[in-house]
């Protein structure tokens, strides 16, 4: 059937079902065409759950047609990325060591989500192990970036971004270790939400950095990532009613993070802070050499756990995997435990040292990424470009990760280019108020 969805975000279709202005076997028939008729599907998803959603749509709509619906997104079918495990339905993490890897049951923030309504529809395309943030993957494959077909959407998340993005769900799931929520849902013009570490389950969710994995989801609108958070851990949602910028404190931290950044992104920051000026907010700008010195301990607390965690399955059949995430998992060999304990000690002492530093302040702002997403062909063919991009892509997301923070990207009217707010960790409510805000503010 013709369905006008592609324009709203899920939280407004889950007014509508409540409305009774659309069916959710309509909804889902209409996304699951959708996706069956665009020319880059199988870019984006990595296999589709027809048969799960339609049944998942027809108890919604017998739930809204009796008045019993069991939440505010009831009936609206969003996509997964393949590291969630759906029960008898391969997930297989973007490897090919895990094909046809099959779980008996769902992740548990997938149960969660069912047990509210919402509907999956599939699982999408990501990086290898979810281990860049460009979204290159020979393997399976990558998905597009919206803004230009021939680049990557960002990683890991990267069908995660493309399937909202691309108008073929209305929302998505993804996961975050380094930025793998948050980069795709900039390049692609989203708003994606890193959650503090522990938060949300992480169980049936294959791991990268157990330590760093988080999840997230990323949508067109703050009010759907509340939504779905409050969802995924059976919660209630964010009030966001009343949120200004008024009397709020922002700083533009300037260490590391405004380092290269690259004329598009560094411009769009600009006029970003300049509309939430002009809504109210202070913004001061200050260095906090915390970051710098967190920064440098990257290497060894990530390849570290992941090299720790894959050893074993890699070992067993290394040339199935793409060489470049290969590779980054081998530097893992190179840290000894007393190493890895050390960079953790230390670790936790400079992130005491910087929530000091910006106790004064409600949101810590930066551009989420400092560079445009990169064509895939040069990625492909240029080892060195590739190494150079994946990092810089990476750079400042990774602050947030490493800081325990909890982290907000929104777009900023401009192709590709975010902007991010970090708070405490365990702040979310209070950062998507703070991103509400912000979001009207930069519309």
């Amino acid at each position: 059937m013709s369905l006008n969805w592609q324009d709203k975000t899920a939280s407004e279709l889950g007014r509508m079902i409540g409305m009774g202005e659309i069916d959710p076997v309509d909804l889902t028939q209409a996304v699951l065409d959708a996706i069956e008729a665009h020319d880059m599907t199988d870019r984006i998803y990595a296999r589709l759950t027809r048969e799960r959603a339609l049944a998942e749509a027809k108890a919604a709509s017998d739930r809204a047609k009796s008045g019993a619906r069991l939440s505010a997104l009831d009936g609206v079918p969003i996509s997964w990325k393949d590291l969630f495990d759906t029960a008898d339905v391969a997930t297989e993490a973007g490897t090919a060591l895990l094909k046809d890897r099959i779980p008996d049951e769902d992740a548990e923030v997938l149960k969660n989500a069912t047990a509210a309504g919402l509907i999956c529809v599939g699982k999408t395309h990501m990086s290898e192990l979810a281990f860049s943030g460009l979204g290159l993957n020979p393997i399976t494959a990558s998905s597009p970036c919206v803004n230009d077909h021939d680049a990557v959407s960002g990683g890991s998340s990267s069908g995660a971004a493309a399937s909202v993005a691309f108008g073929l769900a209305p929302a998505a799931i993804g996961s975050d270790t380094g930025g793998s929520v948050r980069i795709p849902a900039a390049w692609n013009d989203l708003v994606g939400l890193k959650t503090t570490s522990g938060r949300l389950s992480l169980e049936g969710v294959v791991p990268l950095c157990a330590w760093f994995d988080t999840v997230g989801p990323l949508a067109r609108s703050v009010e759907d990532c509340a939504q779905l958070l409050a969802l995924m851990e059976g919660g209630k949602a964010a009030d966001l009613r009343g949120a200004d910028l008024k009397g709020k404190r922002f700083l533009v931290l300037e260490t590391v993070a405004m380092d290269d950044v690259r004329d598009a992104p560094g411009a769009a920051f600009q006029s970003a802070v300049e509309r939430l000026q002009a809504a109210g907010a202070q913004v001061d700008r200050g260095d906090i050499p915390e970051v710098a010195e967190i920064m440098e301990l990257t290497s060894i607390l990530y390849t570290s756990e992941a090299w720790g965690t894959w050893k074993d399955v890699i070992e067993a059949n290394p040339d199935v995997m793409f060489p470049e995430i290969l590779g980054r998992f081998q530097l893992g060999q190179s840290w000894s435990a007393g190493e890895y304990i050390a960079a953790w000690q230390k670790m936790e002492k400079l992130r005491a040292g910087y929530l000091t530093a910006v106790a004064q302040y409600d949101a810590v702002i930066m551009p989420t990424s400092p560079i445009l997403p990169p064509n895939a062909e040069r990625l492909m063919s240029d080892h060195d470009y590739y190494i150079t991009e994946n990092l810089l892509a990476l750079r400042n997301t990774r602050i947030g990760n490493l800081m325990g923070l909890t982290a907000l990207t929104l777009p900023t009217g401009v192709p590709s280019c975010g902007i991010t707010l970090m708070t405490p960790p365990d702040t979310e409510e209070r950062l998507l108020r703070l991103g509400a805000a912000a979001e009207a503010a930069l519309a």
